[in-house]
C-alpha cells in the first residue's frame, strides 16, 4: 500500500505496479514506496519561495476551487487556502487515515474554514464531478500504483478549462520522481494534453500542467506507456 503524500527524496526499494483492474492497463514502471508525509520542511520550502512560485505559475486566484491530492501534512493546503480566500475552496485529500486526521486537526486549529479534508483511495481520489479549477499533485505521482485508473477517475472532477498541476523530480520512479516524457505519455493515454512544462529546481524538479481534451477513453482502449528505463528487447 502506498500513500498519496509527499516524500523526502530518499530512495527505498520500489514496489511493482498492481495487476490491471477493471480493464485498465498496468503501469510499465516501478512504484516508489512512501517514506514520509512530507517532501521537505515547510521552512526550507518557504525559503525557496516554492509554494508561491508554483501557485503563481498555476494561476491560482481568489475564488478558485482547488484540490490538493496527497496533501500530507498540508504544506500546499494551507497556502492554497490563503491564496483562494474566503470565496474559494480547497479540498485536501490523502489515503492514509492517520495523515488525513492529522491534517484535519491542523485545519481546525488554524481555522481554515474554506478547507475540507477527505480520505481517498489508492486508485481513486474520490473527487466530486465538475468541481475544480485546479488539481494539485505535488511530489506524489510516482507513488500511484495504478496511474491510468487514477487519472481516469480524477478527470471528471475538472471544470471546463480546469487544469492538473504536477510537481515532481525528473528521475526514475524508483528514485522518487517521474521522467517528464513518461508523465506526459501517461496523461495523454487518458486524454489529457500537456499545456506547459517548466523546470523548477526550487521545487525539486519540474512543474507540468495538463488539461483534459476530448472524450474520456474507455478503460480497455488505454495503452500503457513504455518506461524509458526499461531495456528495449533485442530482436
Amino acid at each position: 500500500m502506498f500513500a498519496l503524500a509527499g516524500c523526502d527524496g530518499r530512495s527505498r526499494a520500489p514496489k511493482k505496479a498492481d495487476e490491471p483492474k477493471y480493464g485498465f492497463p498496468a503501469a510499465d514502471r516501478p512504484v516508489a514506496s512512501i517514506i514520509s508525509s512530507r517532501w521537505s520542511t515547510e521552512e526550507a520550502r518557504d525559503r525557496l519561495n516554492e509554494a508561491e512560485t508554483v501557485m503563481d505559475r498555476a494561476g491560482i486566484k481568489k475564488g478558485m476551487t482547488v484540490a490538493d491530492i496527497g496533501a500530507g501534512e498540508g504544506y500546499y493546503t494551507v497556502r492554497l487556502a490563503s491564496r483562494v480566500g474566503d470565496d474559494g475552496r480547497v479540498l485536501a485529500e490523502d489515503i492514509v487515515p492517520e495523515v488525513r486526521d492529522a491534517l484535519a486537526t491542523r485545519v481546525a486549529r488554524e481555522r481554515l474554514d474554506n478547507v475540507s479534508v477527505r480520505l481517498g483511495l489508492p486508485a481513486d481520489p474520490r473527487l466530486p464531478e465538475a468541481s475544480f479549477d485546479r488539481v494539485f499533485m505535488v511530489h506524489m505521482y510516482h507513488e500511484i500504483a495504478s496511474p491510468y485508473e487514477f487519472l481516469w477517475r480524477m478527470r471528471p472532477s475538472l471544470r471546463p478549462g480546469g487544469q492538473v498541476i504536477v510537481v515532481d523530480g525528473d528521475r526514475p520512479t524508483q528514485d522518487h520522481g517521474t521522467p517528464a516524457e513518461l508523465l506526459k505519455c501517461e496523461f495523454a493515454a487518458v486524454g489529457y494534453v500537456q499545456v506547459s512544462l517548466q523546470r523548477m529546481p526550487s521545487a525539486g524538479g519540474y512543474l507540468a500542467i495538463f488539461e483534459a481534451q476530448g472524450e474520456r477513453p474507455e478503460p480497455q482502449t488505454i495503452k500503457a506507456c513504455r518506461n524509458p528505463a526499461t531495456p528495449t528487447p533485442k530482436s
